[in-house]
């Protein structure tokens, strides 16, 4: 019975989830039909190894309107402002120490948006790399159709081994959380939003409450989008014109990744992380367990039907990230190592260190 109820949720995902597995959309390089202004701002602490050609992949942006960027130095020790260089669309402000109940990230910004007078606010994480006919793409897609907020999936950064196997999946498992498609329907309830890069209206943001609104969420992106989803329609896709430039190249690099933030996607419930491990057991680990230890009965090829399934769903992620196919064999044993991850970010949670960024850390809410 548990191997056909595996196999009746992996129907439901494949054919009724929104179609998740399709790794799309994405934007393709498009011209605007209007100009707004717009200011592009950007929260950095301690990214010297990043920023400059961040920085400089953004003042050189081919868009006919004006634009300028704002550099938000959050109290920055390793000499990131320098690293930024000079440009006369580049603003940089120093970054008042952080209030209590803030993240980090969104107190940055929220300097950044007062400083900005722009009606369209762009937000960019400091360690993405734009092409010059991003801006333009994005404003295109915020007029039409009409959109309050874009957001991004850029493409992660995928070269060492542990990337390879782990980063992919990352985007796999973000997709079956927020399918795309149902994110971007006005009548789903799903929203979903992507920090790297956020283009969002400023009378959007001011009709929330401005970003004060989401002061303390660590999973700022997607708490954005449902705030903004709220009153107005939004769009998340992936991105061809973006690239993260942040390399894990350690295991232990993308571990820190996922437990900072695996427990508070939970709500920091435990009941939820034990359906979450329930959840992940049925969907990853029954089928390859009914193909190895069943004999060749029905549960074998049930179990075996099942695996087929969710290896197919991962393929166009793979081939979004030019990985091999035979990669999604391996989905199982990546499942328990997100698994594991989840399990750790609870503990560190209920152990009092929690969320850990930045040299900072956020236990149960910012501080």
């Amino acid at each position: 019975m548990i191997v056909f109820l595996a196999f009746l949720i992996w129907l439901y995902l494949f054919f009724l989830h929104g179609r998740f597995w399709e790794s799309a959309p994405e934007l393709q390089p498009a011209t605007p039909l209007g100009h707004p202004d717009v200011d592009i701002i950007v929260p950095a602490r301690d990214e010297a190894e990043t920023i400059g050609p961040v920085i400089a992949s953004l003042v050189n942006q081919d868009y006919p309107g004006k634009f300028r960027v704002i550099l938000v130095d959050d109290n920055s020790t390793d000499g990131t402002v320098e690293k930024a260089g000079q440009h006369e669309r580049l603003t940089i402000i120093t970054g008042q120490p952080k209030e209590i109940g803030w993240s980090g990230k969104l107190w940055a910004l929220s300097q950044g948006i007062k400083a900005s007078t722009a009606p369209v606010l762009m937000f960019s994480d400091a360690d993405i790399t734009h092409d010059p006919r991003h801006l333009a793409t994005l404003v295109s897609r915020l007029e039409m159709p009409k959109a309050d907020m874009v957001s991004e999936m850029v493409k992660l950064n995928c070269t060492s081994w542990p990337e390879r196997f782990l980063i992919p999946a990352f985007v796999y498992f973000f997709q079956m959380l927020y399918p795309f498609a149902l994110a971007n329907a006005p009548a789903s309830r799903v929203a979903a939003g992507a920090g790297g890069t956020v283009l969002i209206r400023r009378e959007a943001l001011e009709r929330i409450g401005g970003i004060e609104k989401i002061r303390g969420a660590l999973i700022d992106d997607c708490s954005l989008a449902r705030e903004v989803k709220k009153g107005g329609p939004i769009y998340i896709g992936h991105s061809g014109l973006a690239t993260s430039i942040r390399p894990y190249p350690h295991v232990r690099d993308i571990w820190n990744m996922i437990t900072r933030t695996a427990f508070t996607q939970l709500h920091y419930s435990a009941l939820w992380l034990v359906g979450a491990i329930a959840g992940l057991t049925l969907v990853w680990l029954v089928a390859p367990c009914a193909i190895l230890f069943s004999g060749f009965g029905w549960r074998f090829f049930l179990g075996l039907a099942t695996f087929g399934l969710a290896c197919l769903s991962y393929l166009p992620t793979l081939q979004r990230y030019k990985q091999p196919y035979y990669f999604a064999l391996a989905l199982p044993g990546i499942a328990l190592f997100y698994m594991a991850a989840t399990i750790a970010s609870a503990v560190n949670y209920w152990r009092g260190t929690g969320a850990q960024w930045k040299s900072r850390a956020y236990g149960g809410e910012a501080k």
